[in-house]
């Protein structure tokens, strides 16, 4: 199976994340490193210290730190991508080698459209037959093993997300949100309606209403981003 991409890391050692963006990672040699951290979640079950790690570094002059966390161990001992900003690209991609067909019928994309009437972007716009507005939430969340799950924790965004995605299924459109899970041997995907009950509420209410819900696999590994395809996918409360 090729990669979908092979990004360059380097491998560590965890050892805390605080203030949000910052993380202190071990080098082989000993040596402590501060990497940023771009999560803004609460990455539950993903802090494990002393666990193995990969960053990677960036040549932009302007960063005051180089290094940024990219794939950490979570509880149930599979790596998992933490850099939120992969979910969109690696699903870019996906859609660009034509690999979500099955999902998706479109002719070209747009990244970062803003539907008329609203003040919100969404990640992508397909055009084809039809308009599909496409909303990417990338999953982290394994408490359990082979089991993905979101939220990690109450998100009053992806509950906005949520009913604008019914809005615009209101006005006419296709509207569809894809949870990208980035786990590693996740096997099946469901919402964590204990850990935001009003968030698979309005899920459930929002695909009932006719919101396409879907979730395909990423697997991360040290060598590169692998895609498995769809996972099985249970909505709402329960």
């Amino acid at each position: 199976m090729q990669p979908i991409v092979r990004p360059k890391w380097l491998e560590a050692t965890f050892v805390r994340r605080y203030k949000r963006f910052f993380a202190d990672v071990m080098l082989p040699d000993g040596q402590l490193l501060t990497l940023h951290c771009p999560n803004t979640g609460s990455m539950l079950h993903c802090l494990v210290e002393g666990s193995p790690c990969y960053y990677s570094l960036s040549d932009n002059p302007r960063r005051k730190l180089k290094g940024t966390l990219e794939l950490v161990t979570s509880d149930c001992g599979g790596l998992v991508c933490v850099n939120t900003q992969r979910a969109n690209a690696l699903v870019k991609e996906l859609l660009l080698q034509h690999r979500l067909d099955e999902l998706f019928d479109y002719e070209n994309l747009k990244a970062e459209q803003k539907p008329p009437g609203t003040s919100s972007r969404i990640d992508f716009l397909l055009c084809g037959t039809g308009q599909t507005w496409l909303e990417v939430k990338s999953v982290t969340l394994a408490r359990q093993p082979h089991l993905a799950e979101f939220p990690d924790t109450v998100t009053t965004r992806g509950q906005k997300h949520l009913k604008e995605l019914q809005q615009l299924v209101e006005a006419g459109s296709r509207a569809c949100l894809l949870f990208v899970v980035l786990v590693q041997r996740a096997e099946r995907f469901r919402i964590a309606a204990d850990l935001d009950p009003l968030y698979a509420e309005i899920a459930t209410q929002v695909a009932a209403y006719g919101v396409t819900m879907a979730a395909i696999h990423i697997e991360p590994r040290p060598d590169g981003f692998f895609y498995a395809g769809r996972l099985p996918l249970d909505i709402g409360p329960g």
